[in-house]
């Protein structure tokens, strides 16, 4: 991936996330901008949204049905030629995390064998 590309990437992030933050209510749920990846011609962008304390499908389509508001306010403060169009996808990497962490503090709650003595 391009320098470029990876610098509209990180801002784009960065200001579809403070739009998420500022203009939407999350009763008891976190919702996160983990990734934005914008396609080669900028025309579209995966918006990976992470989402935890609650079920992701009424977040995910209440973000589809706002996109178009959500995309005038990211291109007010970002000049770009094109302006990507967002798709919202759930990225379960953060849940994924949690997971691993479970897992690893039970495993280390598990008895150990006894070293050998010599």
């Amino acid at each position: 991936m391009s320098q470029r590309l990876q610098r509209v990437d990180e801002l784009l992030k960065r200001e579809i996330s403070a739009v998420i933050q500022r203009d939407f209510e999350w009763q008891g749920q976190l919702v996160s901008v983990n990734a934005v990846e914008v396609t080669k011609d900028l025309r579209e962008a995966k918006v990976w949204v992470g989402i935890l304390g609650g079920e992701p499908e009424p977040v995910l389509e209440k973000l589809t049905r706002k996109h178009g508001m959500i995309q005038s306010k990211v291109m007010r403060r970002v000049k770009l030629r094109n302006t990507p169009v967002l798709s919202f996808r759930h990225d379960v990497s953060a849940e994924r995390g949690v997971d691993i962490v479970n897992l690893l503090e039970e495993v280390d709650r598990l008895p150990t064998a006894d070293e050998p003595a010599e």
